[in-house]
């Protein structure tokens, strides 16, 4: 196995599903003062846009009309946040890893998307392991290894009217903590998930993953999202955003027509304007 330190956890992007509902999802996440990158569409069939950050970023997922899908599985991945992506450097250590742990996993898909820049169009190319479904219902958890990272990290993609630097936090509710982060701290650690009110996390880079009670949950996000559930496992409920001015993201919200709750420390977009999940903006 190479360097362990290319298995630190370290949080690549954010997936959240739009199915075919990708223009209104653009126009929303826009209004919320997201700067987008152009439409892109991958080699399986599926396309996106998204909103890149300093140091992860966050992608809207969906399939336009006419496309033949070599991807089933998102049609029935339910809208609103889908994935937790995972930084991958060195595909042979994560596979060497996923072995040793005992982790059943597919073989690497490999696949590209065009990208639009001011200076051409080329192609990005990507490699995904997924783990395996495991501590919390639908969704999913896969790592990422960026072939070509310059076309997808760009500054001219990095200018968002509402300030944002990073995802700084992914929230699963409901369940067990401890058994929906489990499978994350047995393939980087043990040892890197800790206590926190209400759950457990563990560190991702310039984020965080998270785990909620579900009574957590509900205290916390309250009626901005609905679909924490009551028994059974975990769901991917919320992210939080970093940004560099709140007040430039309270200006962006309310410019943009987005009903928001205003915290004072946090802005909180709830599913409805969302997609499916909630967002809350901080510094």
């Amino acid at each position: 196995m190479t360097d362990k330190e290319t298995l630190i956890p370290e949080l690549d992007h954010v997936v959240v599903m739009v199915h075919g509902d990708l223009d209104a999802s653009v126009e929303q996440y826009a209004a919320m003062g997201f700067d987008l990158t152009p439409r892109g569409h991958h080699s399986l069939g599926s396309s996106n846009n998204l909103a890149i950050f300093q140091n992860n970023y966050l992608e809207l997922l969906g399939f336009e009309a006419g496309k033949k899908l070599l991807r089933p599985e998102l049609m029935e991945t339910p809208r609103g946040l889908a994935s937790v992506v995972w930084r991958c450097p060195d595909l042979d250590a994560v596979v060497s890893r996923l072995d040793e742990t005992g982790l059943k996993i597919e073989d690497p898909t490999h696949f590209v998307r065009p990208v639009e820049t001011g200076e051409g169009t080329f192609d990005a190319a990507f490699a995904v392991i997924n783990f395996p479904k495991k501590g919390f219902a639908e969704g999913r958890s896969f790592f990422c290894h960026h072939k070509t990272p310059q076309y997808v990290w760009r500054e001219e993609w990095q200018g968002h009217p509402n300030t944002a630097l990073d995802v700084s936090e992914y929230v699963f509710a409901g369940g067990a903590p401890e058994e929906t982060l489990a499978m994350f701290d047995t393939f980087f650690g043990p040892g890197v998930m800790k206590p926190v009110d209400g759950g457990m996390a563990m560190e991702a880079g310039a984020g965080q993953v998270v785990a909620l009670t579900a009574e957590a949950g509900k205290a916390r996000f309250g009626d901005a999202v609905s679909i924490i559930p009551e028994e059974g496992e975990a769901r991917m409920i919320a992210l939080s955003v970093r940004c560099k001015s709140l007040d430039a993201a309270r200006k962006a919200l309310t410019d943009g027509g987005v009903p928001f709750e205003d915290l004072g420390a946090r802005l909180r977009v709830g599913e409805d304007a969302a997609f499916g999940l909630a967002i809350e903006f901080h510094e």
